[in-house]
């Protein structure tokens, strides 16, 4: 019996009232090979439903701060923590707060959030998710925006040609960014693609994504402008007159938020909103016993039968700017 096999076997006795979903394996230049395996525990479609993530070992990491930035310690290649599939609705992603930062559905005004159809667009028009052990720091005004960031982690669009699945983590390369403006505050939108997707040689920078995606550009920058005005907030400025950023641009900004999250997770930058809780970043003060971090993942939700989803997320939102 292999390794895997063994950690899911033992995960069915140790933690029932959990599903497996796909155990998605990263293969690096190096041929080496890891695994994060994703696990859903509480209701799908409700307020407690959440994916924790274990290593190859079976055992409970945080996707924020145990799957590291850059792969098999590449500079030019990154995982990327896909919260949201392309053409979905849901809108998901890293809890900061709790404790393992399992991804859950986020929560408006008590009600679960999905975003909106503003046509011809369905859901989101990409891959989106998040890069591991990345921190926009609120306490630092980038420059090229005059911009305070928004204390997450740097957001992800990756524009393959393969519909990603949910948790799933991919090798990325970085292509561009573009600079979203969100109530004041720096949101930025790096623009990747998997390594391994079928064009991705074909792209390597900024300018090549609307030659081999020709119209994917200007659709992505309408739909961040727009996509929370059925919300009833008005049109989302973009920095940079609404023009992505090369690569290498790209490339320091997510680099310096890097160097943000060094800080946080060693605690030389005081956080209350996020939970530092790890099992792997040496030297942090915030590690935990992998056995109290597998005993977090046992006590959450158990697993239960999807609640239906609200109708009104088939609605067509017909917006001109």
């Amino acid at each position: 019996m292999n390794g895997t096999l063994l950690a899911l076997c033992l995960g069915i006795l140790l933690f029932g009232g959990f599903k497996f979903m796909t155990a998605y394996t990263i293969q690096s230049a190096q041929s080496d090979r890891v695994q994060y395996i994703a696990v859903e525990k509480g209701t799908p479609n409700s307020k407690n439903y959440r994916i924790y993530y274990t290593n190859q070992d079976g055992h409970a990491i945080s996707p924020m701060h145990d799957i590291p930035l850059f792969v098999n310690g590449s500079q030019n290649v990154y995982n990327m923590v896909v919260e949201i599939p392309r053409w979905t609705q849901s809108k998901m992603e890293i809890s900061l707060s709790e404790t393992l930062n399992p991804i859950k559905q986020d929560v408006k005004k008590e009600k679960l959030r999905y975003v909106a159809n503003c046509f011809p667009h369905h859901g989101y028009i990409w891959n989106y998710g998040a890069f591991p052990q990345t921190w926009e720091n609120p306490q630092h005004t980038d420059p090229s925006t005059g911009c305070k960031g928004d204390n997450d982690p740097i957001d992800v669009i990756e524009i393959g040609s393969r519909v990603a699945k949910r948790a799933q983590v991919l090798q990325v390369k970085v292509l561009g960014i573009l600079a979203l403006i969100d109530e004041g505050e720096t949101d930025w939108k790096v623009i990747t693609i998997d390594v391994n997707d079928p064009k991705a040689n074909q792209v390597n920078e900024i300018t090549d994504v609307e030659k081999v995606f020709p119209g994917l550009l200007k659709a992505t920058v309408d739909w961040f402008k727009i996509y929370k005005i059925p919300d009833g907030k008005p049109p989302n400025e973009i920095a940079f007159n609404d023009t992505a950023q090369n690569a290498t641009f790209a490339n320091e900004i997510v680099r310096e938020t890097h160097a943000f999250w060094k800080s946080l997770i060693m605690k030389n930058i005081e956080s209350d909103k996020i939970s530092l809780i790890n099992t792997a970043v040496n030297d942090s003060p915030f590690v935990i016993p992998q056995a109290e971090a597998d005993q977090i993942m046992h006590s959450a939700a158990e697993w239960g039968t999807a609640e239906p989803v609200p109708d009104t997320i088939d609605t067509w939102h017909y917006i001109t700017l």
